[in-house]
């Protein structure tokens, strides 16, 4: 098994180097720069300033040269500078990073939680009601966008019922959990909404060709009680799309919800991503692109090595 993760983890390398200069390369060709955006901040910049910003930033440089220059300095454990703010953009990612596990592992936790055994019961009693709610959610999730729920949310709770905060992460006067509570209620649950479909889909689907086995049979006929039959027999053996399913939501929960972080105000990796974009902040965009390229290598990785220790057929080579 040692081999073959270390074989992972190699071949994991030249995908990691080809997903961030993709990303750099598409950021040089974007229009504007960063150079544009600091000097319409600035009128007062003369010729000889610009120029001297412009080496300065690196910017002087061909867009492969300076990736090559970001690769050795990430090497080097380096993430480099904001070209906005001068601070380390390790710091900044840190720095976002909280929140956003907070918002988008909350909403996915809850999904979770409440998806799987929908799907279990939904594959358990095909076509009654429990199959009629995990459809239902399932389409929901599927098709309703994540900003059209947020902004509706928003319009009930907040505007016309006003139970609910409509942006932040809390209050600057009020701290307290209650109130980090009350402002993570509705952003969680549009993020909850937007993974529920998938887990209730991917559990429905691989229990129920499990629950239709010749095996699920026989070990009722054997006497073995109902729930031993479902959780041991059937849900062990459809474990591999489920888990799947779960780690998935890995990448998702590092990396944030873009829409929803904008849309309610909420300090996370995804409204960082945003801003970084729009103010052509290279280095920082970089490192978010950096977490979430590693995030779902790793998560690939344990994914491989958890189908080898679910289901014994599956040999590494």
């Amino acid at each position: 098994m040692w081999r073959y993760i270390v074989k992972r983890i190699l071949t994991a390398v030249p995908i990691f180097i080809g997903i961030t200069a993709v990303v750099y390369i598409l950021m040089s060709l974007a229009p504007g720069s960063a150079l544009d955006i600091l000097a319409d901040s600035d009128t007062k910049l003369s010729a000889e300033q610009y120029n001297d910003l412009k080496a300065s930033l690196g910017l002087d440089k061909p867009a492969a040269v300076r990736y090559l220059i970001w690769l050795g300095d990430f090497l080097k454990g380096d993430l480099g500078v904001s070209y906005r703010s001068n601070q380390e953009v390790s710091l900044i990612i840190s720095q976002r990073i909280l929140p956003s596990l907070l918002l988008t592992g909350t909403g996915v936790f809850i999904a979770i939680l409440l998806g799987i055994p929908i799907g279990i019961m939904a594959a358990y009693k095909p076509y009654t009601k429990w199959d009629s709610i995990s459809s239902f959610l399932a389409l929901a999730g599927a098709t309703l966008p994540g900003f059209f729920i947020s902004i509706l949310g928003i319009y009930i709770f907040s505007m016309k019922l006003g139970v609910l905060p409509s942006k932040g992460m809390y209050h600057v006067s009020d701290k307290s959990i209650p109130d980090y509570v009350i402002h993570l209620i509705m952003p969680a649950s549009v993020i909850c909404l937007g993974s529920i479909g998938g887990l209730i889909k991917q559990t429905r689907g691989a229990c129920l060709e499990v629950f239709n086995e010749e095996y699920m049979k026989t070990a009722r006929s054997k006497g073995i009680s109902e729930w031993n039959v479902i959780i041991r027999h059937g849900l062990r053996n459809a474990l591999i799309p489920v888990v799947t399913a779960v780690l998935l939501e890995i990448p998702h929960i590092i990396g944030g919800s873009t829409i929803t972080e904008q849309i309610f105000g909420w300090p996370g990796i995804g409204s960082l991503m945003i801003a970084s974009i729009n103010n052509r902040d290279y280095p920082v965009v970089m490192g978010i692109a950096v977490l979430i390229a590693t995030t779902v290598l790793i998560t690939n990785i344990i994914l491989d090595i958890l189908y080898g220790l679910l289901d014994p057929r599956i040999t590494y080579g």
